[in-house]
């Protein structure tokens, strides 16, 4: 009996604590911190660079900030929900990024990394008013004015040829458009521009195969989905954060075994990562695996330890310990 109502008593606890932070967190306002770091592809703090947090869901609100000297930036007392992350600067082709915010953890550093854009040898950028057409389009597609974001990337592909980049940013568009077929045929050509490329081609083939998987995904096609995914990964097998975003898109889905896939292919990439583990036992606790849940919570807790998430971990890892009495 004692093990039912303990049962009981977590779930409920959890359930009233989840209603909270939602009632909190309407019209984007909460109590949730977020905060990151936009870096160049050298791995190098990028200075005044503009991040947008963009809520996809519900009532259109969105929140701003600018990084430090160090490329950090954060911002506090936000709301809950699924969200699209931005940052752009001068100079450089806009990153965007899916995350899912939350009131009862601390929510992961957002990094992202932002591609200077370079003049090919035959063409690409020729003036800084060109770079200008980035930073308005990506202006554009934060408001959700998708067709004049595409109106203005179109204009700047057309003089830039060279900077195929561009054309993730076009499939972005038609994807949130909800034209997810003329998306996916958008990053298939990104994908066959960027396996002439080098230098960055590899990451860009990655993050393509990605949007595709997450196109298929929004279409109902789980196993298409899956296969692009696997794809993305085996082309960028070393990014672990790409494996983290996968989860976090099947986890935000409710396809629970497919987002323990992915948190446990970023926990093999980077095994002293602490994110994915907090994520994995969310996941196994949302299936009623007491066991495995307790489990990815403690090894959390031997990687942070002494942080507001780490204090979340040790009171739910105090309820399942109950659950056995």
């Amino acid at each position: 009996m004692k093990t039912k109502t303990w049962r009981f008593f977590l779930m409920s606890s959890l359930l009233l604590l989840t209603c909270f932070y939602q009632a909190a967190a309407q019209a984007g306002r909460g109590k949730a911190r977020l905060g990151g770091l936009v870096l160049d592809d050298a791995g190098k703090p990028i200075a005044s660079a503009k991040v947008v947090v963009l809520y996809v869901s519900g009532e259109k609100t969105q929140w701003e900030a600018f990084t430090d000297k160090d490329g950090e930036w954060g911002l506090i007392g936000i709301g809950s929900g699924n969200a699209l992350i931005t940052a752009s600067a001068e100079g450089y082709i806009p990153a965007q990024t899916n995350v899912s915010i939350s009131q009862i953890e601390r929510n992961p550093k957002v990094v992202l990394k932002l591609k200077r854009l370079e003049p090919a040898k035959d063409s690409a950028v020729r003036d800084e008013a060109s770079l200008a057409f980035i930073e308005k389009a990506t202006q554009l597609f934060n408001e959700k004015n998708y067709d004049q974001a595409l109106a203005v990337l179109e204009q700047f592909l057309a003089q830039n040829p060279e900077t195929y980049q561009v054309q993730i940013l076009i499939g972005d568009c038609y994807r949130e458009k909800g034209d997810i077929d003329k998306a996916i045929e958008t990053y298939n050509e990104a994908i066959g521009k960027a396996k002439g490329d080098e230098r960055m081609g590899k990451e860009m083939i990655a993050k393509s195969l990605a949007a595709v998987g997450d196109c298929y995904l929004r279409k109902g096609d789980l196993v298409q989905a899956q296969d692009f995914f696997k794809q993305s990964l085996n082309t960028y097998p070393d990014n672990e954060t790409l494996a983290y975003n996968v989860g976090e898109i099947f986890f935000s889905n409710q396809k629970l075994d497919e987002a323990i896939h992915y948190f446990t292919i970023a926990t093999q990439i980077k095994p002293n990562w602490a994110p994915p583990r907090y994520k994995l036992g969310l996941v196994n606790l949302n299936k009623a695996d007491y066991e495995k849940a307790k489990e990815h919570f403690k090894k959390f807790l031997e990687l942070e330890s002494d942080t507001d998430l780490a204090a979340q971990a040790k009171n739910i890892l105090e309820y399942l310990e109950k659950i056995k009495k």
